[in-house]
């Protein structure tokens, strides 16, 4: 049995291509295809230095910006929890350009307002979740915070839109807060290391990690870190709450003040004598350091010898073998 012919027309009509939308521009196109000689300068340019400070300078577009009369007045600022804050409940941090959001909705025109004052604006933020050692086993991982902590500077630095920098410390060395190695960074940066080339009395640091107690609105500061940043590099301090909010001045007593120890006497029963440099006198030495949290004493270790802490020890009996394998070496 044959089949009867098939209708004059067809079952269903064509299809109809739909016309998506590009995101894509022509001028994006042709800057991608002018030869690098051609290309405009990125507004945005990262450098990293001895595989641990992540710095990102930001010029906007347009003419290049007038030269800063000296002294140079600095704001610096944190980043985390003083500028801006996660978008996520119950997250502190989180890297990617939508992730984030202004800690206060004022911080914007605050800055551009430092800005036309003449302020150099710059950010000085440890970022320990950020590795930039050569490790195969977390190379992806590694690479990827990287990426997400550019993406969200890059995007906070374009919507503020006026020449400033970030400086980034991923490990625990001169450059990480309270140590001054990015404030140095800077200086030099900047040509600024001349005596006087800074208006020290008018320059100051923000941030949140200030050693403050728990409120009915607040917990408590994690750590002192920025407090004691801004004493070491001899600048004023205030929390976000002070500068960006006006809240009043909360006490705060340091529990031990280097700078007590180090004002020069005449007092012949008070001064201490210098103690003679350190020199090994065997193979195997247990050194012990003492000292409250934060007073130096990583600092002062160095290489050739073993570190061990509690932090590096699992548990105080592995801590006390360990200790036992190291003298034993």
């Amino acid at each position: 049995m044959k089949r009867s012919a098939p209708p004059a027309r067809a079952i269903s009509p064509p299809a109809v291509k739909r016309k998506i939308e590009s995101t894509t521009t022509s001028k994006a196109v042709a800057s991608f295809f002018k030869p690098a000689s051609q290309k405009e300068p990125e507004n945005l340019v990262w450098r990293t230095v001895e595989q641990s400070l992540i710095i990102g300078r930001y010029e906007p577009s347009g003419p290049s910006p007038q030269q800063r009369t000296l002294p140079v007045k600095i704001a610096a600022f944190d980043l985390d929890d003083t500028l801006i804050t996660s978008k996520e409940s119950g997250k502190t941090w989180s890297r990617s350009a939508l992730s984030w959001k202004w800690w206060n909705t004022s911080i914007p025109g605050k800055l551009k307002s430092l800005h036309n004052e003449g302020y150099l604006i710059i950010i000085l933020s440890n970022q320990s979740t950020i590795s930039l050692k050569d490790n195969k086993k977390s190379l992806q991982k590694d690479m990827a915070s990287v990426v997400n902590f550019k993406s969200q500077l890059s995007a906070i630095l374009q919507q503020l839109d006026f020449p400033l920098s970030v400086y980034a410390a991923t490990s625990l060395d001169k450059y990480r807060k309270p140590r001054i190695g990015m404030w140095e960074e800077v200086l030099d940066d900047y040509d600024l290391q001349a005596e006087g080339a800074v208006d020290m009395a008018n320059s100051f640091y923000i941030g949140d990690a200030a050693g403050r107690e728990k409120t009915d609105k607040r917990r408590k500061d994690h750590a002192t870190s920025d407090r004691d940043l801004a004493a070491n590099i001899g600048i004023r301090f205030l929390t976000p709450d002070e500068f960006f909010l006006g809240a009043a001045t909360e006490p705060y007593d340091h529990l031990f003040e280097p700078e007590t120890y180090l004002q020069p006497t005449e007092n012949a029963e008070t001064a201490v004598a210098v103690s003679a440099p350190f020199t090994m006198n065997s193979k195997q030495e247990l050194v012990i350091f003492c000292g409250s949290p934060g007073a130096g004493k990583s600092t002062f270790f160095w290489d050739g010898k073993f570190l061990l802490n509690n932090a590096i020890a699992m548990a105080r009996a592995s801590k006390a073998r360990r200790q036992e394998l190291l003298l034993e070496c």
